[in-house]
């Protein structure tokens, strides 16, 4: 049995697990694994936002436009599309890299086709809006969590290795538990969301993050499942995620959640792939820990999980969970609407 904080990231704690040292769980599951010379990672989701049908053409080819992109010099080590429709009925569509240093996102940013298109005058016009969201944690500043051991999506696709069996799991607060700097850091957070122009425009709107904003990435794989896991997973488990993902997209601004979202994967055409996950930013970890625990739509979930669990075993479950210096954000919003990710909670500018 591991502990899934790597053994250089390891420390002593001046703050205290959840469980005590001989604590076994219940069942396996596994982290990624890096070298020391992974130090910090870049996480980027690229999105486009229309409305109505008419424009899903149009925006399904500024998607690919973004995809070539990655296929760059310097471009990610790993990457994803999704889509999802949010709670103001706009299609959003997304395109999600993981760069394994913050340099070769740069050098990558800096090409002139990248920044001359993302910079341009002509994303400010037309059918279509665009978002960068861009956070950059240290190795000490995020976790994954799998159960399975290849082939691992999102932040594991940069990583080089899976653990062995890993102890700090099927307990509240062994998310917390997971992440390197919790040995030594509440990570509690500081400050505002600041928008640096009027968040309620459609033009270029930057919003800066403040300290130990929190993103989680859960996700679902069911493409392998057989008949009888599928219809397991699709009418009994399915629904009662996709209700929790529907209160946090729909009411999260009162328990801290800046943002969810709810997608599923699509190839370049727009066609769904069997995969999900949810994308929530939060204001700290102790608000996405405190509604994990306690809130009725997650222990819904929670509970008819734990009831099924023993039927599934195709089904790939995941998730990765980071916190962010208010330096390491990056959010910009151009022609999209006023309640699009971090913008509904950004404080608007003061106007001297």
């Amino acid at each position: 049995m591991e502990s899934a904080i790597d053994r250089h990231l390891q420390c002593p704690r001046t703050l205290t697990r959840r469980v005590p040292d001989e604590y076994q769980p219940p069942f396996p599951m596994f982290v990624g694994r890096a070298a020391q010379d992974l130090t910090q990672v870049v996480m980027g989701y690229f999105g486009v936002q229309y409305r109505g049908e008419e424009h899903k053409a149009e925006a399904l080819a500024a998607l690919r436009h973004i995809v070539d992109g990655f296929g760059s010099d310097d471009g990610p080590g790993e990457w994803d599309a999704t889509r999802h429709q949010d709670k103001q009925g706009y299609d959003n569509i997304i395109a999600v890299g993981y760069w394994r240093d913050p340099e070769t996102y740069e050098r990558w940013l800096s090409r002139p086709e990248i920044a001359g298109w993302w910079n341009s005058d002509e994303r400010l016009g037309g059918n279509l809006g665009f978002f960068r969201e861009i956070v950059s944690p240290r190795a000490d500043q995020f976790e994954t969590l799998y159960a399975f051991t290849e082939q691992f999506p999102g932040v594991g696709g940069v990583m080089d290795t899976v653990s062995g069996e890993i102890q700090e799991h099927a307990y509240w607060g062994s998310m917390r538990d997971r992440i390197p700097v919790s040995q030594t850091d509440w990570m509690s957070p500081t400050g505002e969301l600041e928008a640096l122009a009027d968040p309620s425009l459609t033009g270029r709107v930057v919003v800066r993050g403040h300290d130990n904003v929190a993103l989680i990435r859960s996700g679902q794989d069911w493409a392998d499942t057989g008949d009888d896991e599928r219809k397991l997973y699709l009418e009994e488990v399915e629904p009662v995620l996709r209700a929790g993902m529907d209160f946090l997209r729909d009411n999260g601004e009162d328990i801290g959640c800046y943002s969810n979202r709810y997608v599923h994967y699509i190839d370049l055409d727009g066609n769904p792939i069997e995969k999900s996950y949810n994308i929530g930013h939060w204001r700290s970890l102790g608000q996405l820990e405190r509604w994990a625990e306690s809130h009725p739509t997650h222990l819904r979930i929670f509970t008819t999980f734990f009831r099924v669990v023993a039927s599934l075993e195709k089904l790939r479950l995941y998730h990765e969970v980071s916190v962010f210096d208010a330096a390491d954000q990056y959010y910009e919003y151009i022609n999209c609407h006023p309640a699009t990710g971090m913008l509904r909670d950004a404080v608007a500018p003061t106007m001297a």
